[in-house]
């Protein structure tokens, strides 16, 4: 993943999916695309870019509680594209 860009990581959406993610502590969001596969760590559901991560305020955290919300699926169809909580 290139840190330097707004990407992600998810482990079932599609790459290319274009997916809204908000810092639940201080209501900051960005969109970002999908084009890795992760986190691999029990609990997380989506491992944002170091650039994704300062635009939420996450970076000296490196982990957050945040609400993720598929913007643009793209060509392929998403089952479930309503808001969804996790924690980071």
């Amino acid at each position: 993943m290139n840190a330097s860009l707004l990407t992600a990581a998810h482990r079932s959406l599609p790459f290319g999916t274009k997916v809204k993610v908000t810092n639940k502590r201080n209501g900051k969001s960005v969109v970002v695309r999908i084009n890795d596969r992760g986190p691999f760590i029990r609990g997380r559901v989506i491992d944002v870019s170091k650039a994704a991560a300062k635009n939420i305020g996450m970076v000296s955290s490196g982990t957050a509680q945040v609400c993720y919300q598929i913007v643009d699926a793209g060509t392929q169809k998403i089952a479930g594209k309503g808001l969804k909580e996790i924690d980071g």
